[in-house]
């Protein structure tokens, strides 16, 4: 049974309003059913992880100016669309410890890094950035906070339904459980919806009572 806001490769894109003043576009792109989002707000538009299927991409943007793309993490499944940006002349934002592998790997000119309390422009609002250290080091959340409904977050591989994103070491699992729980579980309520880099969104209420079993779990 699909969950919420479910979409498929190569099927038609999700739009939904945030907000009074905020539309998201959820679309899946690449081999690795990536999602990518789109989101218009007063006056600009990010697009959160230009990962795969540029045609695609620049298909779901349409005649609206790309302003910033936020690349969520330095995994290569997460910029393998980063040719938005020669189309467009949008802003490349990433975390700050991740942004020189991006730009490397990704072939890119360097990344604007932003790390916690950083904003991320959204027309006339704004995205909040937050730091999570063990998927990758340079791992970021943005959330948006709406005039009314729910908090938003967008999560990257950080925070799936059913559990925190892959890790490679005991350490990096217990940083980012630890930045889970103090920066994102501690600071939102239940009803603030995750939109993970793969697959269905959930909601931090749906995840909250198993914050113990993925640490005993360890993955």
């Amino acid at each position: 049974m699909a969950g919420l806001n479910h979409v498929t490769r190569g099927g038609d894109p999700l739009t939904f309003p945030l907000s009074p003043t905020v539309t998201l576009t959820k679309v899946s792109v690449g081999p690795m059913d990536n999602n990518a989002y789109v989101l218009e707000g007063a006056g600009g538009v990010v697009l959160v992880d230009a990962a795969d299927d540029a045609t695609t991409l620049v298909g779901v943007l349409g005649d609206r100016s790309l302003d910033t793309v936020v690349t969520t993490h330095r995994h290569r499944d997460h910029w393998q669309a980063l040719g938005v940006l020669d189309r467009t002349g949008a802003r490349l934002v990433a975390g700050t410890p991740d942004a020189d592998a991006i730009a490397t790997e990704a072939g890119v000119h360097h990344p604007d890094g932003v790390w916690d309390g950083d904003t991320v422009p959204l027309g006339s609002e704004h995205l909040d950035v937050i730091g999570l250290v063990g998927h990758t080091p340079g791992s970021v959340v943005l959330a948006y906070r709406g005039t009314e409904g729910p908090t938003h977050l967008f999560t990257g591989d950080s925070l799936f339904p059913g559990g925190p994103g892959k890790t490679g070491s005991p350490e990096d699992f217990t940083s980012l459980m630890d930045d889970l729980e103090a920066k994102v579980f501690a600071v939102f309520d239940d009803d603030t919806v995750v939109h993970p880099g793969h697959g269905d969104d959930t909601t931090l209420g749906a995840e909250r009572p198993h914050l113990a079993e993925w640490r005993e779990r360890g993955w």
